[in-house]
């Protein structure tokens, strides 16, 4: 309960992460109607609801209230530095504790760790805390997710390698009314064009060599589901075609049947190339774009985020923490480097420079000097190892960064084919 819709959106996005059932209101005089209706565990309840006031006087009500008719209902206080006292007042009366602002995400999960039932609490996915984030651009992207992922519109996503499209869409798969239905996901650009058609849309023995036996495609296993394609600028001109007669019709054919299936899918599709420039050089159908771009969302790169940075940090460093079984420290100037680094793998580059950094570092405590971190390269420094493995690793860096991230153009200028591009950076994780 707060009267600021920021404060409310920010509190909404991190305790989502987190628990199971989250529910804010802006308006005090609606919090009776809701008790009315819901069980709560616990309230997070501002102190001041009328403009200009800070007597706290009205928090104090409305705590007092809660806890004689809902006695079972923690309530955690908001308070301004000016009410302290009141607020350790407050806590005589029932309440369990408060949080000062502006606070960090680490006290609050701190208190509601200590408050809250654990009943309430829920396992935070990988996917889910790549899109974690307070910064400006995240909060604006999980309003626009609010609002399509119970529809069932197709969705494009735009976005740079690792900055986590494919966790998006698994987070609009989870958002929306298909949720206990197939999620579906496959790598366009992995995929031989050959094959490709087949991996779509499924076939029957004997359709052509090495068609052992009958095969579903991937949109009949997403029937009813979710369907993400991943990399779909890479598509051929001819399964493009065939692609989008399958969104049209709305039914597929497997090869070598005569027969169509219908088809109930929602249609999630991702890549990092400039789209709209592949359609203006012909090289990507305009009316296929049209199909697949009902919704369009772009997600920032982590450079433009960088006041993320210390949430996924401690995210990553809590993960290395369980998994290797230690704990160590985090020395100062740590987060100032790693917030001036421009992260041209974004946040895949961050988790692998993390796990590195956990591992090596000595006496359990983490510093600056632990990330060694790529500067921009040049012609100079390019050649200081002629280990061939890392001057090609090298090469790839730059240019990938010569063409701000555009996969296409990158492997135009290393005289590459996209797909042996692609390869490369899977070989060395880049």
């Amino acid at each position: 309960m707060d009267d600021d819709p920021d404060v409310l959106r920010t509190l909404e996005v991190v305790l989502g992460y987190y628990y199971t059932d989250v529910h804010t209101e802006r308006h005090i005089a609606a919090l009776e109607e809701k008790l009315a209706l819901t069980s709560y565990d616990l309230i997070i309840l501002d102190m001041n609801f009328q403009k200009g006031q800070n007597s706290g006087n009205e928090g104090l009500f409305w705590l007092k209230k809660i806890k004689k008719t809902h006695p079972a209902t923690s309530v955690v206080l908001i308070t301004a530095y000016g009410e302290i006292e009141l607020a350790v007042e407050a806590m005589k009366y029932g309440a369990a504790d408060f949080l000062l602002k502006p606070w960090s995400n680490e006290k609050l999960l701190g208190v509601l760790e200590k408050v809250l039932p654990r009943k309430g609490r829920k396992k935070t996915s990988q996917h889910e805390f790549f899109l974690f984030g307070q910064s400006p651009p995240m909060l604006e992207l999980m309003k626009s997710i609010d609002k399509i992922a119970t529809t069932d519109a197709n969705v494009l996503l735009l976005g740079e390698n690792g900055t986590g499209k494919s966790s998006l869409a698994q987070y609009i798969h989870q958002k929306s009314e298909r949720k206990d239905q197939p999620f579906v996901s496959t790598d366009l650009g992995a995929l031989d064009d050959q094959l490709m058609a087949s991996t779509l849309f499924g076939h029957l023995k004997g359709a052509f060599t090495d068609a052992r036996e009958n095969r579903q495609g991937l949109f009949q296993t997403a029937h009813r589901g979710t369907l993400f394609l991943d990399e779909i600028a890479n598509l051929s001109h001819s399964n493009q075609t065939k692609l989008l007669r399958v969104l049209q019709d709305r039914k597929v054919r497997k090869l070598g049947s005569n027969e169509e299936e219908d088809i109930d899918i929602r249609l999630i599709t991702a890549t990092n190339a400039a789209i709209a420039d592949q359609v203006s050089q012909q090289q990507f159908r305009e009316d296929l774009l049209y199909r697949i771009n009902t919704i369009t969302l772009t997600i920032p790169p982590l450079r433009e985020r960088s006041e993320d940075i210390p949430l996924l940090y401690q995210h990553f460093l809590d993960t290395f923490s369980k998994q290797y079984g230690k704990v160590v420290e985090t020395k100062g100037g740590t987060m100032k480097k790693l917030q001036r680094y421009h992260w041209p793998g974004n946040i895949r580059e961050l988790r692998n420079a993390v796990e590195r950094a956990f591992i090596l570092c000595d006496d359990d405590k983490i510093g600056p000097d632990d990330f060694v971190l790529a500067e921009p390269l040049n012609d100079e420094r390019l050649f200081e190892s002629y280990n061939l493995i890392e001057v090609e690793k090298m090469l790839i860096l730059k240019a990938i960064d010569s063409h701000n991230g555009n996969l296409s153009q990158a492997a135009q200028a290393l005289g590459l084919t996209r797909q042996s591009l692609y390869r490369r950076m899977e070989k060395y994780d880049l």
